[in-house]
């Protein structure tokens, strides 16, 4: 499970209050500097681990970014470049997660979800001895059209089951899903709302893997589907109740879906 987190402070008048992005490139992160900019009552201090590299460029070209758009040089476990970036800033959205490069020896382990869990934990337990205002949301398997040029891993599982190449079955589970364009929304409406405390998980849709395969076989129906499924255990479906009572909406399972595959098309990851 992926969790960003967002130290909350309120956002001056007159002046756009600036706020920093880790991991600005990323899937979600992008997102969200999209949506932060798009208020134009925001600054943005995004970190990237090279502002000149080419695969920033599509934050570079978001409305507003030539204004309110300041790209930083960051390593988030190098504790001066971070400061850095955060000087100045009224909040800080923590969508970057660090991860060693091989893959874990534990099956069981995944490297980016232990990565989410232990910064969410040090986060909760530093605000608890600080007095930081701090709320995480975590959301569950994102999809959503892509901003960045390279295919982020949630993307990538929906898109092999849409080539289902060199497979002669795909496991069939229930997954809980949401639109990152919902997540962003979610984890601006967190930071702006006063009563935002604690944790709020962001997961909008819960479907069999079939199903949700069978919706995207009915508005492509070219596309390399798997010919069967081997069932595997379901996930426990999550519950987004506490942060719809903040007013948190999201986008139907159908458009995520559609949104999806088009941009997929459009980056020619899909024929």
């Amino acid at each position: 499970m992926e969790a960003a987190g967002a130290g909350k402070a309120a956002a001056g008048a007159g002046k756009a209050a600036a706020v920093c992005v880790t991991g600005a490139g990323g899937f979600i992160a992008s997102w969200l500097v999209r949506r932060l900019l798009s208020r134009g009552d925001y600054a943005v201090h995004g970190t990237v681990r090279d502002p000149s590299d080419p695969k920033n460029d599509h934050l570079r070209a978001l409305a507003g970014a030539g204004e309110r758009l300041r790209l930083f040089k960051a390593d988030v476990l190098d504790y001066l470049s971070v400061a850095s970036a955060v000087a100045g800033c009224a909040g800080v959205f923590h969508i970057a997660s660090p991860c060693p490069a091989a893959k874990s020896t534990n099956p069981e382990q995944n490297w980016y979800c232990l990565s989410k869990t232990l910064a969410e934990r040090e986060a909760l337990s530093y605000a608890e001895k600080t007095g930081l205002s701090v709320v995480t949301v975590c959301p569950s398997l994102v999809f959503g059209p892509l901003l960045q040029p390279t295919v982020n891993a949630s993307s990538l599982f929906l898109i092999n089951y849409l080539k289902c190449e060199g497979a002669d079955a795909m496991e069939d589970k229930v997954r809980n899903m949401v639109d990152v364009r919902d997540v962003a929304d979610a984890l601006v409406l967190a930071y702006e709302s006063p009563e935002a405390a604690g944790r709020y998980i962001c997961s909008a849709h819960a479907r069999k893997v079939s199903e949700t395969v069978s919706i995207v076989r009915s508005m492509y129906p070219n596309l390399n589907y798997p010919k069967k499924y081997v069932q595997v255990g379901d996930q426990k479906v999550f519950s987004s109740e506490k942060l719809r009572r903040l007013g948190w909406k999201f986008t139907t399972l159908e458009e995520m879906l559609k949104d999806s595959v088009e941009s997929y098309m459009a980056a020619g990851i899909l024929n």
